[in-house]
């Protein structure tokens, strides 16, 4: 399954030629995969809450960028998760604008606790992924 969310182009995610700044999708991919997770039913705010409070963090992130987007342009971020086991989730991310690849990104996350350790995902939690863990 494929999450997807919108983002639109600002005069703030942009260097000074109009083109999207290459730091800015990293917030664009991370608010990708908020949002998948969200529709999982795992919201950060929940885990924070545990008995034992957990975090996601990201632990490694491959990112190519392909083509430019502009000021104004009104993109997608799309996130599928490839595999969650353990600790460890695993994502393949992409930005696009209409049918034009611009960017996508390979992301490895960790579940951990609040002094950096990690934990591995709480049953409850892995459930919420459904057939999602294994695609």
């Amino acid at each position: 399954m494929i999450f997807t969310i919108p983002i639109r182009i600002y005069y703030e995610d942009t260097d000074f030629s109009g083109v999207v700044y290459h730091a800015a999708y990293l917030k664009f991919f991370e608010r990708g995969r908020t949002e998948a997770l969200r529709e999982c039913a795992i919201h950060h705010s929940e885990l924070l809450t545990r008995e034992e409070p957990l975090a996601f963090a990201v632990r490694k992130m491959t990112t190519e960028w392909v083509a430019p987007a502009r000021i104004d342009d009104m993109l997608e971020v799309r996130t599928k998760f490839t595999s969650v086991k353990g600790a460890r989730m695993f994502l393949d991310q992409e930005t696009v604008r209409e049918k034009t690849l611009i960017a996508r990104a390979e992301v490895e996350a960790v579940c951990m606790n609040l002094e950096g350790r990690p934990r591995r995902l709480p049953k409850d939690i892995l459930e919420r992924f459904g057939d999602r863990k294994t695609l």
